[in-house]
């Protein structure tokens, strides 16, 4: 069985009348779940495409690693 992962996806949304960086931390399996759940919940929240997302870096953190407080809780309390 695989085991869930924490990952920080960090890149930028550049549409045409709208440009900012993002940070995200997420539960998943490989880094590639990792970007589909940006793209899916980016696009979705600011209504940008595909080709106006642009990913960075992909990077596996640990538990103390962690910034949002509601993740950071499900991660130690699953350790």
């Amino acid at each position: 069985m695989s085991e869930v992962k924490i990952f920080r996806v960090s890149g930028r949304i550049a549409k045409p009348n709208w440009k900012t960086n993002f940070e995200k931390e997420l539960r998943a399996v490989k880094p590639e779940d990792a970007v589909e759940t940006v793209y899916k919940e980016m696009g979705s929240k600011h209504r940008a495409k595909r080709f106006e997302i642009k990913i960075d870096s992909v990077v596996e953190i640990k538990p103390e690693e962690i910034k949002d407080p509601v993740l950071k809780k499900f991660a130690m309390r699953e350790t």
